[in-house]
């Protein structure tokens, strides 16, 4: 019995320390829950990971629930790991839960579809790094390329730096400038990338105190017993797990429960507005709206009606001033009772001036102009800076501050600090203004206005009454352009978005510009024009002598300039809450990149008694919300006890689709006003509005979404429908469906029904979707049943691909139509464009011509469009007056693609041009190429059906592709006409290498393919070679002979051309030569196979262009 007892006390003592050496055991999350696709290696990446567990003594929990996702679970993992995980994965808990973990410290890694998943969570786009795109199809799974671009990270050490993997290939969207990429997709490798040369496929970075990993592989079961794969991985969980040390600290974590973005709706008031300026809301609801033109609206939310009130006669825009007019307005804080209301505009008179004016309205929407009461009158001088400020907002004490700018044309200092001091040259020096203690420009002014008209200045402002040298008005001094402005009503907190200097980049003496969120809790200088920034001094620089002097003093500048009238010695600068440069920024990264402007929304306090239930929720209680005008985003910062600044958060990145945001008022019940400028800077947009933003904290309606397999043809017809793209983000609901197919009566309640529709007609048929508490919605598809689509084709005796300079091409438009018996000619429209090389070329994606504009796509994707337009000239240059300037110079296209990246001004008046830093000169080159392109672009209109037409380039072009394009619209059947286009593009012979649609073990470069070796390959797609009889090849090889042969539809196809080429001696050597190229008859791709089977047979073959011939 002794040794029995003996032995069952040995057991448990060792059982007892295996139990304890577990709990101490490194251990790892693996979770695996999809709501969207089911991606079946979820199986064989568990088994891998647990392998890589045992290989690396730490130990793995399967969560494919979610069930982990809390503070006293998370708290036990070094890393957590998402494996093509997708859709919705993490309810709201679940999302704190995981914010938290990362900001105490943790580690996460995604595998594949962990790019695919929550895509209503701006956090988790920002954590991961990216969104999935798309994937290349029939076949998904390819082999491919990955170019190592950072070899000395973890996750790639010992990985070729050419890496061959087989996989399913993501394309991503969304993707964050905060990420490093360790590994790129080489696209030249395989079919079906759309992000381009710069394609990521792994990446790493720190993120809200956390470190992450991602790997695109994984798709396929072998992914995970791929040797290489599995180091990859393992290395990568090294990285996010951190070192031995790396401990999590919860007091670091701050996140709480976030409303879900997809609770916030947009809803649009008044779309009929042009350059609106600053926005106020009166105790009964009604929005008051003023435009830089001078009107003043009213809008009127009982009967969604928006009424001119008064159009006030301003300074009108001209060469000599610009940016004037009525800028600003608030209502007084007594409105109910005294139903006073403040501008802020420029009248239309000499001396110019900008006048802060009292009136009293007789109603709400009418106001006594008599009442006028200029309370103070700011001087100014005409130039063009549109540096005015503008805007009014109270404190707590009824004491109003204004805005002014700081009068000072910057485009001669580069887009650093304007300090010139030269004669006549005042308004080129901001020390006369924003650095002047006695001048009231480049301020933010603070003072009480009295019954009478009149107003006395408040306790505490920068300078106190009768300082010599000074105006007591001024609270703060040393601004740019305090646009927009707002107070925190608890503790008359002063906050506003400064519109810093332009310049890109830090020269080799001055900082760079930045856009600016400054906080006042007391008066102070805030720097401009000596400081920037968090203090970024700049130097005192002679612009006579363009001698550069010392750094100004960050103790306390000194104003020596000759235009000064007030104070040398300056208080000490202030520096800025936030901070922001044209490009990305890691003190901010949070804010992107692009063109900037600092806009201050609004600071919120939640009132519960007074909270409705559209009322932006207690969440945002405290927080100032601000804005850029040029990204259009609105961030929420904030604040520690102390209104010190903590973290900011995006406001409703995903879905806000906020148009160049100006103003925002939030009335005390808690209800948000966005005012939206709309696209383009100086002009009459269409998109420029007035909002509201409303908060659901209950229940969502359903979305509905109708597709179907057709929705034209001949009577009866029969359509397949299908509701799959419905959706509730209330997930639990079950949803009621009721189609109504023809009149009032419900057809049907499948969720996807099929429906025939037995006489002609036009049915718009309409799906109500409705939840279990009875919210719903509605989508409608127009059915045409009676008709059928025109078959129009064209025709031609030459080749349908390619052109030759000054050919004739013959042509013939055949049009059929099972409804009209007899083709009217007069009904078919014909139309010849030619389309420049610079501005797009035709290429066949995925088994479909598409046009390719790169210089177009960077354009629309940039912030050119704010300023530019194609046609008109708005702030900057029409596209067309730049390229009829530019026409035939391409010695210009180097210096206008660098004045891009490092903007300026001079050329099409003093307006300067935002720098484009996060361009590269590859893109913006492109950019200028595009745009100059557009005056060689040719129409010719209204073509005979049939015909010939010459096809000679424009003087200057080279290798622009010709369009032919018909239309026809028949005579709709008695039910409605439709419209049916083909088009015929023809290219010139001549292909540049570069532009092969694939290569495959080939290197692409900017003009060349080059590292060819036996067995390398590269396709163009879809080529119609009649009328053609040979081919010549620009080519160069150092030393080697080898073979070139021309297949179609696959590398080992059918031979239709061979060269036996020989060695140029010299790469720089370039020959031509030509052969003879058999035509299969048809279109078809065309694969140039390279082969010499005995070494040396790498690096071969350099090919600059090809040219085909008849």
């Amino acid at each position: 019995m002794k040794k029995l007892a003996l032995l069952i006390a040995l057991l448990a003592t060792i059982l007892f320390n295996q139990s304890c050496n577990t709990g101490n055991k490194t251990r790892v999350l693996l979770f695996t829950k999809t709501t969207g696709y089911h991606h079946a290696s979820i199986g064989a990446g568990i088994e891998a990971i647990k392998k890589i567990a045992a290989e690396k003594n730490f130990s793995v929990d399967v969560d494919s629930t979610g069930k982990h996702f809390n503070d006293n679970d998370l708290k036990k993992y070094k890393t957590v790991i998402f494996l093509s995980t997708t859709g919705n994965i993490l309810n709201s808990d679940e999302q704190v839960a995981l914010q938290r973990y990362m900001e105490a410290g943790g580690g996460f890694m995604g595998i594949h579809a962990a790019a695919d998943a929550e895509y209503n969570w701006a956090w988790y786009n920002n954590l991961v790094g990216a969104y999935f795109k798309s994937h290349p199809s029939n076949p998904n799974v390819r082999k491919a390329t990955i170019v190592v671009t950072d070899t000395g990270f973890i996750a790639m050490k010992g990985i070729p730096e050419k890496w061959e993997r087989t996989d399913e290939w993501y394309n991503y969207k969304s993707i964050s400038p905060a990420i490093k990429v360790v590994a790129m997709l080489d696209e030249d490798s395989y079919e079906g990338g759309e992000n381009g040369r710069n394609h990521p496929i792994a990446w790493y970075h720190e993120f809200d105190g956390g470190r992450v990993f991602y790997t695109g592989g994984g798709h396929t079961d072998e992914s995970f017993s791929e040797p290489l794969f599995l180091q990859h991985l393992a290395n990568g969980l090294s990285y996010t797990m951190g070192p031995d040390t790396a401990k999590l600290d919860y007091s670091k974590a701050y996140a709480t429960k976030a409303p879900e973005e997809n609770r916030f709706t947009k809803t649009i008031l008044s779309n009929d507005l042009n350059e609106p300026m600053e926005i106020a809301v009166t105790p009964s609801g009604i929005v008051y709206i003023v435009e830089r033109s001078g009107n003043f609206y009213a809008y009127k939310p009982a009967d969604n009606t928006t009424k001119l009130i008064h159009t006030f006669k301003v300074l009108p825009d001209t060469k000599e001033a610009f940016g004037n007019g009525l800028l600003g307005m608030t209502i007084d804080p007594d409105f109910a009772s005294n139903k006073f209301v403040y501008f802020f505009y420029s009248p239309d008179s000499l001396p110019a001036h900008q006048n802060i004016s009292r009136f009293k309205m007789i109603t709400e929407d009418s106001i006594d102009l008599a009442s006028e009461k200029v309370i103070i009158q700011v001087p100014i001088d005409l130039e063009v800076s549109a540096h005015t400020g503008g805007s009014l907002a109270w404190d707590k004490n009824k004491n109003l501050f204004i805005s002014t700018g700081d009068n000072t044309v910057p485009f001669a200092s580069n887009g650093y600090a304007p300090l010139d001091e030269r004669t006549g040259r005042k308004i080129y020096d901001a020390q006369r203004s924003a650095a002047n203690a006695n001048d009231l420009r480049g301020k933010v002014l603070r003072i009480h206005p009295e019954a009478d008209g009149s107003y006395t200045i408040p306790d505490g402002n920068l300078f106190a009454k009768g300082t010599a040298g000074t105006k007591p008005e001024i609270y703060t001094m040393g601004c740019r352009n305090p646009y927009r402005i707002a107070v925190n009503q608890k503790t008359s907190t002063l906050y506003w978005g400064e519109v810093g200097p332009d310049a890109g980049e830090d020269s080799w003496n001055d900082p760079r510009g930045y856009d600016e969120f400054n906080q006042a809790k007391k008066a102070g200088n805030y720097g401009w024009p000596y400081f920037v920034g968090d203090n970024k001094a700049y130097h005192d620089s002679d612009f006579a002598t363009q001698a550069i002097g010392a750094l100004f003093d960050v103790n306390g500048p000194e104003n020596n300039s000759p235009n000064n009238t007030g104070l040398k010695k300056l208080p000490a600068p202030t520096k800025a809450m936030i901070w922001y440069p044209y490009s990305f920024y890691d003190t901010f990264p949070q804010l992107g990149q692009g063109g900037r402007t600092a806009i201050a929304g609004y600071f919120y306090h939640y009132d519960k008694s007074k909270a409705k239930t559209n009322s932006i929720p207690e969440y945002y209680d405290g927080c100032l919300f601000v804005m850029d005008w040029m990204r259009n985003w609105i961030f929420a910062v904030r604040f520690d006890e102390n209104e010190n600044y903590k973290r900011m958060e995006p406001f409703m990145p995903l879905t806000g689709d906020f148009r160049r945001p100006i103003d925002m008022d939030i009335t005390p019940e808690g209800i948000m006003y966005v005012l939206e400028y709309g696209s383009v800077y100086g002009a009459d947009n269409d998109d420029a509005r007035l909002v509201r933003v409303n908060y659901n904290s209950g229940n969502r309606a359903p979305v509905a979404k109708i597709s179907a397999d057709d929705s034209i043809g001949l009577a009866p017809l029969t359509v397949k429908f299908n509701s799959s793209k419905t959706y509730d983000f209330d997930e639990d609901d079950k949803l009621k469906y009721e189609w109504t197919f023809e009149g009032n009566k419900v057809g049907s309640t499948d969720a996807n029904p099929t429906y025939t529709f037995k006489d002609k007609g036009v049915y718009n048929v309409l799906l109500k979707v409705t939840d279990p508490s009875g919210l719903s919605s509605v989508d409608t598809m127009e059915i045409k049943a009676g008709n059928t689509m025109p078959d129009v084709t064209i025709n031609t005796t030459g080749n349908s691909m390619f052109y030759l300079d000054n050919e004739k091409l013959d042509y013939n438009v055949d049009v059929k139509d099972k409804e009209d018996a007899n083709i009217d000619a007069k009904r078919i429209n014909v139309q010849l464009k030619y389309i420049p090389k610079e501005t797009g070329s035709y290429k066949t994606v995925q088994g479909k011509g598409t046009w390719i504009m790169p210089g177009k796509a960077l354009i629309e994707a940039s912030d050119c469009q704010a300023c530019h337009t194609v046609d008109k000239t708005i702030v900057g240059p029409a596209f067309n007056a730049i390229a009829e300037k530019y026409y035939n110079q391409p010695a210009e296209i180097p210096r206008l693609a660098g004045k891009i990246i490092s903007g300026g001004a001079g050329v099409w008046g003093n307006h300067y041009m935002n720098a484009h830093p996060q361009l590269s000169k590859d893109n913006t080159t492109t950019i200028v190429k595009y745009i100059l392109s557009l005056k060689q672009q040719q129409t010719r209109d209204s073509l005979a059906s049939a015909g010939t037409v010459e096809l000679k380039q424009p003087s200057g072009t080279k290798e622009g592709t010709w369009a032919l394009s018909a239309s026809y619209t028949d005579l709709g059947n008695g039910i409605v006409p439709l419209t049916a286009t083909k088009e015929l593009v023809l290219r010139p012979p001549v292909l540049q290498a570069e532009d092969a649609d694939i290569v495959r073990n080939i290197n692409r470069g900017d003009d060349i393919l080059g590292s060819i070796h036996n067995k390398s390959y590269f396709v163009f797609k879809g080529v119609d070679l009649k009328g053609i009889s040979n081919i010549t090849y620009y080519y160069s090889s150092r030393n080697i002979d080898a073979t070139l042969e021309v297949h179609t539809d696959s590398p080992t196809g059918p031979v239709i051309s061979t060269l036996d080429y020989k060695s140029t001696g010299s790469w720089r050597n370039y020959k031509q030569v030509t052969t003879a190229i058999k035509d299969p008859g048809g279109i078809h791709d065309l694969y140039f196979v390279f082969k010499k089977d005995t070494e040396p047979n790498h690096d071969m073959f350099s090919l600059d262009w090809l040219k085909f011939g008849k």
